[in-house]
């Protein structure tokens, strides 16, 4: 048996009931690319992505292929890492610290100290902008630019001509040593530049360095049953390598999707686990709403051709893991609930599965789906949607 489990990074699709709190009243990723006029997704709309409770655009499908339901984020968070992990079965009832205002001295001494590397900016920043700013300052010193922004990061952009790729990653694993207890952040991020000023360019040899999540995922427990686990892009780096087996480095939705597409055309058991992030990266904090669109319709056109391989017992899931709304003020990632639509031809078709009150729930569904005792939280279900 095999379960493909697509998350669409950033693809919210508001109405998230604690919206306010976190400063996103009325955000709504999916509506904002609607708006656009230029979404055009109908393998997403004949699985019933428009037909999911509470959404008021877009064309409802009058027999859905997929199940389909609105989820809501348990976890104290809106960012990709507490999003994957809250879906691979762990709720994080506590928010990973942020820094508005920059990282401490204490840290940042330290990390001098072993880097042998000065320190350029040390704000929230946007990545294009960051560079754009101190780029000349740190191809002239070799200084190293850290910042951060609303999440959970500590992000260092270095030159590849200044910085080696591995030298960069060498800065990131001290960073990730240091950054532990009270200052343990989501991720620490290399964010590598090519290019002369000021037409920089971030190049695709970015690399996330995570936390290990607090305890076993799905993941792990289908490793535990020989089951294979398979990540496609980001998915080994957020969840730091634990329950992976195979790999595929992330290369670009396109990319990303077509390297799924080779790997359901050959023979595997167990779970195909797909981020594609240029959504939220290249898209949601640029706030292109119409490069959003477009990037959508290029998936669905995708999904088509994934579509043609699976087999009759595989189950397809499609989610995301936040909002990063391209029409919301700011640049940051959006409180929303996320769309969940689930098919396979050993299903039933076009059931609504309402609202749920935890991403979790995949995890546990998938859990039941390979017979196997589930630990995590969030609740299956498997039972609204078997023959």
């Amino acid at each position: 048996m095999r379960v493909i489990w697509i998350v669409m990074d950033s693809v919210g699709i508001g109405k998230a009931p604690d919206a306010e709190d976190f400063g996103d009243r009325g955000s709504d990723t999916l509506k904002s690319c609607y708006e656009t006029g230029k979404l055009d997704i109908p393998n997403m709309r004949k699985l019933g992505i428009f037909n999911i409770a509470g959404m008021d655009y877009g064309e409802k499908e009058s027999s859905p292929k997929g199940n389909y339901a609105r989820m809501r984020e348990r976890s104290a968070g809106k960012d990709t890492t507490i999003g994957h992990w809250e879906m691979a079965g762990v709720i994080s009832a506590q928010a990973f610290p942020t820094y508005p205002e920059g990282f401490p001295k204490e840290i940042l001494d330290v990390f001098r100290e072993k880097t042998k590397k000065g320190i350029l900016c040390n704000r929230p920043y946007s990545g294009t902008e960051v560079i754009k700013k101190y780029g000349r300052q740190h191809e002239e010193t070799g200084d190293l630019i850290v910042y951060t922004s609303a999440d959970s990061v500590f992000q260092i952009a270095a030159h590849e001509d200044v910085v080696p790729i591995d030298k960069l990653y060498e800065y990131c694993k001290i960073a990730r040593e240091l950054l532990r207890g009270k200052h343990a952040v989501a991720r620490v991020i290399a964010r590598p530049f090519k290019g002369a000023y000021p037409d920089y360019v971030r190049t695709k040899n970015r690399h996330d360095f995570s936390l290990i999540p607090p305890k076993d995922t799905i993941l792990d427990m289908l490793q535990a049953q020989g089951k294979e686990v398979i990540g496609v892009g980001k998915i080994y780096d957020i969840f730091a390598g634990k329950g992976i087996g195979e790999t595929k480095a992330n290369q670009g939705n396109d990319r990303n999707m077509d390297m799924t597409i080779k790997l359901c055309e050959k023979k595997f058991d167990g779970l195909c686990f797909v981020n594609l992030v240029d959504f939220d990266m290249v898209y949601g904090h640029r706030r292109d709403a119409d490069g959003y669109a477009n990037a959508l319709n290029a998936f669905d056109r995708k999904l088509g051709k994934l579509m043609g391989t699976l087999e009759k017992d595989d189950v397809l899931i499609i989610t995301a893991d936040h909002g990063c709304d391209p029409g919301y003020r700011g640049t940051d990632h959006t409180r929303e609930t996320v769309p969940m639509l689930c098919y396979g031809e050993g299903l039933k078709q076009g059931q609504d599965l309402g609202v749920k009150d935890t991403y979790a729930d995949i995890a546990a569904t998938i859990a039941e789906l390979f017979h196997i005792n589930y630990t995590g939280d969030g609740e299956s279900f498997y039972q609204q949607i078997r023959l």
